[in-house]
């Protein structure tokens, strides 16, 4: 589990394949920046833009990871070099300074506007169909890794636009900085939306 409270950008340096396979994945190393890397052991969990992935080997400043075929496709930003927003898996004792998060993205959405409305950043969101349900005014959602709330939902035949807002030191301190239109992100609804619609359906 995880808060969405970015703790360091990391850069991702290499990228090796796992084999010769068209449907192999690939070991990413990853500079962990700012992240300390002394309490972390073999098969701990860090997450990488939002998606959660398991420590395969460390040094003092870095850290390898093995990313499926399947999760690069379902992914965005874990397939090229460049940085990358990264969180520890939560203990007991951590704040929860953002909401609930499983590290399990359900989507990728698209950058539609990314502008400045006065000292902050409007970001909107195109986000598939299929999570329109899971977006409520004022309700959580995770962008790349990043605890975000919704400030409007606006639903269409084909898809569901969400504005967040952005402060300064949430741009400062996460890749979101880097976003601009047409840009793919991942994206993760609320865990409790998740379970809600499971005991309304189990009901029914």
């Amino acid at each position: 589990m995880f808060t969405g409270i970015v703790a360091a950008i990391g850069t991702i340096t290499s990228i090796t394949p796992l084999g010769n396979e068209a449907d192999a994945g690939v070991r990413l190393t990853v500079d962990a920046g700012g992240l300390p890397m002394a309490d972390v052991a073999l098969g701990d969990s860090i997450a990488l833009n939002g998606a959660c992935m398991t420590v395969v080997s460390k040094t003092e400043s870095s850290f390898t990871v093995d990313v499926s075929r399947e999760s690069l496709s379902r992914t965005a930003g874990l397939d090229r070099p460049g940085e990358v927003n990264l969180e520890k898996a939560l203990t007991l004792a951590d704040r929860l300074g953002g909401h609930l998060v499983s590290g399990h993205v359900d989507g990728l959405g698209t950058v539609r506007k990314f502008d400045p409305v006065g000292e902050s950043m409007e970001l909107v969101i195109a986000a598939p169909k299929e999570l329109a349900k899971y977006l409520a005014y004022k309700g959580s959602v995770v962008v790349n890794g990043v605890s975000l709330t919704v400030n409007r939902v606006e639903d269409s035949a084909d898809a569901c636009e969400f504005s967040i807002n952005l402060i300064p030191h949430t741009v400062e301190v996460t890749t979101l900085k880097h976003l601009k239109p047409g840009v793919k992100v991942n994206l993760e609804i609320d865990l409790i939306a998740r379970y809600v619609e499971r005991m309304l359906g189990a009901r029914a």
